[in-house]
């Protein structure tokens, strides 16, 4: 018999042989504190590798899990002798499964077959789901795993030497617990306004450009730590429309209540509305560009407009840029360029920065 499936004998004892032969067993096995039934019927080489295994759904189930760690493990049993002396040694891997076990399949994500890269998830106590990346060296735990989050800047999980998997996890709870606030008042403005940017936003994301109106919009910059305090804001559209707004944001910021949410208290500051996307949908509002017709270009939305009321066209800088710079009569001063407005003529000025002027 195959040194391998002496080795599982030894470890379930209550397989048994069916046949005189000795390729067909029968018994029970346990797994995760249940016993289950099994059936194993090996080939002619008695190799447990080509062994059909019959089982419940439920043992199946539970072993989808471990499927690819066995595997791993077995190799690396079979090959002890052959190892090369970079690769950890094998109580490395018995150990990290053992690790794994303590903290729960259910919270793995992923396991690449070198055993180098971990995918956990977690459920913060708003349903949000979220992962955490471990990128494991041969000295794990002696040495800490580097980690990967999508959380802001500010915040990251700092793993010290011996930490175990569970004491990994549970840092990662504990980071996101402490931004709840902050990802519960972008939610909101996610949910109840037209963000224009990020398209995608992803949870280390603290920017939102929010649509007010016909080429009109907020960039807003949420401070994770006080997300109910005042964010950094900068109006992006004509003037006429602009101003007023930011004389509305200056007189009325005495007026922001921290123990209200972040978008009640601009609606509050700035005495208006954010539409949804679904009334724009329905005006006439627009964001293409005026030259290129396109809403996105290479990335970027139109955050340049005519300042005239009665035109208020919106274009992409580099589009705006290329007409100006096209037209005889148009003019350079350092980094400005003026000409006119490809749809009412009116005198139309562009910043450039440094690096394109």
């Amino acid at each position: 018999m195959a040194a391998g499936f002496g080795s599982l004998l030894r470890e379930c004892p209550l397989l048994l042989p069916q046949n005189q032969e000795k390729s067909v067993y029968e018994g029970f096995v346990t797994a995760q504190g249940i016993d289950f039934h099994i059936r194993i019927l090996l080939p002619v080489d008695l190799q447990l590798k080509n062994a059909r295994i019959q089982c419940s759904w439920q043992l199946k189930k539970v072993l989808s899990g471990y499927q690819q760690i066995l595997k791993q493990e077995a190799a690396l049993k079979n090959a002890r002798e052959f190892q090369s002396p970079a690769l950890p040694p094998l109580q490395h891997y018995s150990g990290l499964i053992r690790d794994i076990e303590t903290l729960g399949w259910n919270k793995v994500v992923f396991v690449d077959p070198s055993f180098t890269t971990i995918k956990l998830k977690a459920e913060d106590s708003c349903g949000r789901h979220h992962q955490i990346t471990l990128k494991l060296n041969p000295k794990f735990p002696t040495e800490p795993p580097d980690c990967l989050v999508d959380l802001p800047v500010q915040f990251s999980v700092s793993v010290d030497a011996q930490s175990s998997l569970l004491s990994i996890h549970r840092q990662f709870l504990a980071a996101l617990e402490s931004l709840k606030a902050f990802w519960n008042a972008l939610d909101e403005i996610d949910e109840k306004t037209w963000v224009l940017e990020p398209e995608k936003p992803t949870r280390s994301a603290t920017m939102r450009r929010i649509a007010i109106g016909n080429n009109v919009s907020i960039n807003v910059e949420v401070d994770p730590r006080h997300p109910n305090m005042p964010p950094e804001c900068f109006f992006l559209g004509p003037d006429h429309v602009v101003n007023p707004l930011k004389i509305k944001l200056n007189s009325n910021i005495h007026m922001w209540d921290p123990e209200v949410s972040l978008l009640q208290n601009l609606k509050e500051v700035l005495e208006m509305d954010f539409p949804s996307r679904e009334a724009l949908d329905k005006s006439d509002f627009s964001m293409d560009c005026g030259i290129c017709y396109a809403y996105r270009l290479d990335g970027a939305i139109p955050d340049q407009v005519c300042d005239d009321s009665r035109c208020g066209q919106p274009f992409h800088q580099a589009c705006l840029y290329e007409w100006l710079r096209g037209l005889p009569s148009s003019r350079q001063s350092y980094n400005v360029i003026f000409g006119e407005c490809p749809y009412c003529n009116k005198q139309i000025t562009l910043k450039m920065s440094l690096k394109k002027a």
